[in-house]
């Protein structure tokens, strides 16, 4: 009998249990929901970062365009650097950022703006690794440039890819006589061109020679090359490349110098030699 408990009725016997001693296994859960939790605040606070870095890095890229091409301060200008901005920070160089804006006014001419850039540096002053814009104008917008030409027939401009189109009139012993003219657009040292490649007078076809003898020197109002210079309405770290026409107007495109965000002289007005 064991000390201290009752005696047992007769034919009844005690049985004494022990507690189980294999130990509970404690659930995962709360440490998934933990980990989860903190992941969840970890990819908070790095898109939060990466929103703030993004914001400044966009604004102060804003600022140096309108800074370099003396724009209006309330010029609407869309700018985006491609992929994580933290990343890119971190490295030192942003590895692709495009800016674009509208209608914006160079001098004499308006146009809308796209430019794109690789490898620009976030400090120091290291040259970018290569950048280069485009220019387009509408036929409204390139007809406005090309009435700053002396002598030229805006007016009567047209646009027939890849030629632009004019039509003026030659008067020889009292008659006038119309003449079309094909002009093929090129650049020539930071002046936008306009090459004669094609006549039709009063309807038929003919050869610049044949143009020459039919009427003399009259005939140099429409053999001539037109240009305009741009490049001093542009800071001299862009060079005018090459120029065509498309459907709905004219493209101009433009290497852009890696050390121009640094150097001060390549942001002065350019010259047409």
């Amino acid at each position: 009998m064991v000390q201290g408990l009752p005696e047992p009725e007769p034919g009844y016997k005690w049985v004494l249990q022990m507690p189980d001693a294999t130990p509970r296994r404690r659930s995962p859960w709360p440490w998934i929901v933990s980990i989860l939790v903190i992941a969840v605040l970890m990819a908070g606070a790095w898109f939060a970062g990466e929103w703030l870095a993004r914001d400044l890095v966009e604004r102060s890229i804003r600022g140096q365009v309108i800074d370099s091409l003396g724009l209006p301060s309330d010029q609407d200008i869309d700018v985006e650097v491609v992929g994580p901005v933290l990343p890119q920070l971190i490295s030192g160089t942003l590895d692709d950022v495009r800016v674009a804006s509208d209608e914006v006014t160079f001098g004499s001419f308006q146009g809308d703006v796209s430019v794109r850039a690789a490898g620009v540096p976030v400090r120091g002053e290291e040259p970018m690794d290569a950048a280069d814009a485009t220019v387009s104008m509408d036929e409204a917008q390139l007809r406005t440039l090309l009435a700053t030409i002396d002598g030229f027939p805006a007016d009567s401009m047209g646009l027939t890819a890849p030629n632009v189109t004019m039509s003026t009139e030659i008067v020889l012993f009292g008659s006038a006589f119309p003449v079309g003219v094909l002009l093929a657009p090129g650049a020539d040292e930071g002046r936008f061109t306009l090459t004669p490649t094609g006549f039709d007078v009063a309807g038929t076809q003919i050869s610049a020679d044949a143009l020459r003898q039919q009427f003399g020197v009259l005939a140099d109002v429409v053999l001539r090359t037109w240009g305009v210079c741009i490049a001093d309405a542009l800071p001299s770290g862009l060079t005018l490349t090459s120029v065509q026409t498309e459907p709905a107007g004219l493209v101009a495109t433009f290497d852009i110098a890696p050390s121009i965000l640094h150097d001060s002289a390549l942001q002065e007005p350019g010259t047409c030699a």
